[in-house]
């Protein structure tokens, strides 16, 4: 028989990617259901080829010593023979005894996805479509690999055990130790005639549309698990996991502390001496503010339960309002008038600073006030 990279048409340094894409190529012009019954031995040549150089532990077998080698599993060597290696997994727990075949289905791979969201999204929860590119089972052959029509055959190398014996001469003589079987990675059955639209794999590449339910409170970095919701296993093996990793945009007006939205109000010094009632907009609609009469600069007012909504709990955090005083810088000469004239009524006009403390400040009288 040729050589198979020479049947497949692909370099001896080809990627997995490369020998799936040629044998599609070929297997698509040379099936009998193609081509006719004519191409039928061409057909079982390509994909006797493509058997080997998919399997990364036949295509290393392949390549050391040809077809035989794959044919026999890897053994072989007289004389003296045999690895260190060899030698070593034998005495030290490279012997395992034969159990059966193993399943052709595994488990397949976690997934990891990047969500944006907004920060009012994280305030209160919402459900949101995720579209994302994943290994789905084959609708065609559903996961079997084969062809429709077609079966599994058991493998010549081993008589459908999934395990070989070896023999290896070392120093201390013949040593049989018995192993997965490397022309059907322990499967006991061959493919035969893969299926064409998943070359064999009883998987396929597609986009998927998911719902994710975020959670209100979640932060920045946190991720979802969706179990069962990642990429299906080869041969139609169960799916992995679904890891959704949430990345809250920044907000122009409000940040996050903890459980509370922080933001700063501007509002004129005239409305700070006398007091006033302010609309502000918030996550919950338009909200009144109650300015007292005499509020300075760095006054932070708290509305009790307008914040972000707490983690896995029904209720939420505080909104929290740093007030800034407006000093104006511009005046006209009738302000600048009417500034003097109350300054010498509260006698004002040559003020000596005062330092305070903490506690008698009137930052502390107002701090946390409540609405």
């Amino acid at each position: 028989m040729a050589d198979y990279y020479d049947i497949l048409g692909v370099s001896r340094s080809a990627s997995q990617d490369e020998i799936k894409r040629a044998y599609r190529k070929k297997a698509r012009t040379l099936h009998p259901d193609v081509a006719g019954p004519d191409k039928a031995d061409e057909f079982k040549e390509v994909t006797a080829a493509y058997e080997v150089l998919s399997n990364e532990e036949k295509r290393r077998l392949y390549d050391m010593g040809g077809e035989s080698a794959v044919r026999n599993g890897g053994a072989g060597g007289a004389g003296f023979g045999g690895s260190f290696q060899d030698i070593f997994d034998t005495f030290f727990g490279g012997t395992t005894a034969a159990r059966g075949p193993v399943p052709r289905g595994r488990r397949g791979q976690d997934a990891l996805v990047p969500v944006e969201i907004e920060l009012e999204d994280a305030t209160f929860g919402l459900d949101t479509e995720i579209t994302i590119e994943t290994a789905v089972r084959c609708s065609t052959c559903h996961g079997t690999c084969s062809r429709e029509g077609s079966e599994l055959t058991t493998c010549t190398a081993c008589g459908g055990s999934g395990s070989v014996r070896k023999v290896t001469n070392s120093f201390l003589g013949q040593v049989m130790s018995t192993t997965s079987c490397g022309v059907c990675q322990g499967h006991g059955t061959v493919i035969s005639d893969p299926c064409l639209d998943c070359a064999g794999e009883g998987r396929v590449r597609a986009q998927q549309t998911l719902t994710v339910k975020i959670p209100a409170g979640i932060e920045d970095g946190m991720r979802i698990r969706m179990s069962g919701k990642g990429e299906v296993g080869p041969a139609g093996g169960p799916q992995g996991d679904l890891f959704v990793e949430v990345h809250v945009k920044e907000h122009p007006q409000f940040t996050r502390q903890g459980d509370d939205l922080v933001c700063d109000l501007e509002i004129p010094m005239t409305a700070a001496a006398l007091g006033t009632t302010m609309n502000i907009d918030t996550f919950d609609g338009p909200q009144d503010v109650n300015i007292e009469p005499g509020t300075s600069g760095g006054v932070s007012l708290r509305v009790r339960g307008k914040g972000v909504g707490r983690l896995h709990r029904s209720d939420r955090g505080d909104l929290v309002i740093n007030v800034h005083v407006q000093t104006p810088t511009k005046l006209s000469g009738r302000e600048k008038e009417l500034l003097r004239e109350l300054a010498e009524i509260r006698g004002e006009t040559q003020p000596e600073g005062k330092l305070v403390t903490e506690s008698g400040s009137v930052f502390s009288r107002f701090k946390d006030r409540f609405l």
